[in-house]
């Protein structure tokens, strides 16, 4: 049997989707955070992209 989905759902999809990419944002921010507070301006990834001549 094949049901229609009521608008409810579709609603509810995107109000979960919303929230699912804020949520996303906020433990990319606070990852961000993280590594720039324990790494102190080191190069913690290894991606070479700190400038080593700014902490100096």
């Amino acid at each position: 049997m094949i049901r229609a989905t009521h608008e409810l759902h579709d609603r509810r999809r995107g109000r979960n989707l919303g929230l699912g990419l804020i949520l996303l944002a906020f433990v990319g921010i606070v990852f961000g955070m993280t590594i720039v507070k324990v790494g102190g301006g080191q190069d913690v990834l290894g991606t070479g992209m700190v400038n080593t001549e700014a902490g100096q």
